[in-house]
C-alpha cells in the first residue's frame, strides 16, 4: 500500500507564504501578518483534510480542475505550497474545461498558469450548446451542465494518467448540498471529501472540505487571482442553491459558529439515531436485546 501524505501542515513558515501581487504587495506590516495567518489557516485545514481522508499518496498525479473561480485558484495555490514541503512526491496538473460559453476569455488561464510554471491542459468541449439546447426555457442549467462537465473531466483524467481528481468544493458547498438534498431530494447526503466514481475509474478528492468560503474569498482577493465569472449558471435567478446559501449565511450571521457545528455533525453520524434500515438493523434489535440480557445473566451467575 502506498504511504499517505503524512506531514504536519502547521509547520508553515512565513517565507512559504505566496506573495500577493499588485496593490496587495504594498500592505502594511499588520496586513501582511493577517495574510500570513490566513494562508497558514488554509494550509493547515487543507493538510488536515488530506491526512484525515488519505487523499494523496506517494506518486499520485493530481489533476486540479481549474474553473477560473476563487475556489479552484485557491486549491491549486495551497496544493502547490504543500507540495514543496511534503515528505513524498506527487505531481500537479491543472485542467480547465472550456465549455465554449460566449465571451469566455480563453487567454486568462493559459497566461496565469504559464506565469506560475504549472503544467496544464485546456480541454475544449462545447457543452454550452448542449445545455442551452436541452434545457427548457426558464429552467436551471446546473444539473445537466454539472453532469456533462464531470463526464468530460473524468474521461480526460484517465487520458493524462491522473490518479486523483481534485475539486474546489469547500465547507459551505458541502453544507449547501446537504440541505438541498434534504429539502428537495428527500435524502440525507452531502459531498464527501473523498469519493470513488460509480464506475470505479476515478478517485475524486475535495481538499478544501474544511475551509470556510469567507477565508477562500479573502485569500483570492489578496492574491488577486484573475477571476473568470460563470455566466452560464451562476448568474441565474432563484437558484435553489443560492436560496440555501443565503439561509446558511443568515444563520452564521445571527448564530456565529453554527456552520462549524453543522459541519462537525456531517463527520459524526449516529446511524442508530436516524431511520435508514439499510444502515442500521432496527428489525434485529429484539435479538440484540435477548443476547445482551443472556450475557448479563451469565455474568451474574459467574
Amino acid at each position: 500500500m502506498q504511504d499517505a501524505l503524512m506531514f504536519d501542515p502547521r509547520d508553515t513558515l512565513a517565507a512559504d507564504a505566496p506573495t500577493p501581487s499588485g496593490p496587495a504587495s504594498t500592505l502594511e506590516a499588520s496586513g501582511k501578518r493577517e495574510f500570513n495567518k490566513l494562508h497558514k489557516r488554509l494550509r493547515r485545514q487543507v493538510g488536515n483534510a488530506i491526512i484525515d481522508y488519505g487523499m494523496i499518496h506517494e506518486g499520485d498525479r493530481v489533476m486540479v480542475c481549474l474553473s477560473g473561480g476563487k475556489d479552484s485558484y485557491t486549491l491549486l495555490e495551497i496544493l502547490r505550497n504543500l507540495q514543496r514541503n511534503a515528505p513524498l512526491a506527487f505531481s500537479l496538473v491543472a485542467v480547465n474545461l472550456d465549455q465554449k460559453q460566449p465571451g469566455f476569455p480563453e487567454h486568462v488561464l493559459p497566461e496565469y498558469l504559464e506565469g506560475i510554471g504549472v503544467e496544464y491542459h485546456i480541454l475544449e468541449r462545447d457543452t454550452y450548446s448542449v445545455v442551452k439546447e436541452k434545457t427548457p426555457e426558464g429552467k436551471t442549467t446546473c444539473a445537466l451542465c454539472s453532469r456533462l462537465r464531470r463526464g468530460s473531466l473524468y474521461g480526460f483524467a484517465e487520458e493524462i494518467g491522473a490518479t486523483k481528481v481534485a475539486l474546489g468544493h469547500h465547507r459551505e458547498d458541502i453544507l449547501e448540498t446537504l440541505f438541498l438534498n434534504m429539502f428537495f431530494g428527500g435524502s440525507l447526503k452531502a459531498m464527501p471529501p473523498k469519493l470513488l466514481s460509480d464506475d470505479g475509474r476515478n478517485m475524486v478528492i475535495r481538499p478544501l472540505a474544511y475551509c470556510r468560503e469567507a477565508d477562500i474569498a479573502e485569500f483570492a482577493r489578496r492574491m488577486e487571482f484573475p477571476i473568470i465569472p460563470c455566466n452560464l449558471c451562476g448568474s441565474q435567478p432563484n437558484l435553489q442553491r443560492q436560496v440555501v446559501k443565503e439561509m446558511l449565511a443568515e444563520w452564521e450571521r445571527t448564530h456565529p459558529g453554527r456552520l462549524e457545528s453543522m459541519f462537525k455533525a456531517v463527520t459524526n453520524v449516529a446511524p442508530s439515531q436516524l431511520a435508514d434500515r439499510e444502515l442500521f438493523d432496527f428489525a434485529g434489535l429484539e435479538e440484540k436485546q435477548a443476547r445482551l440480557q443472556a450475557d448479563r445473566i451469565d455474568i451474574l451467575n459467574e
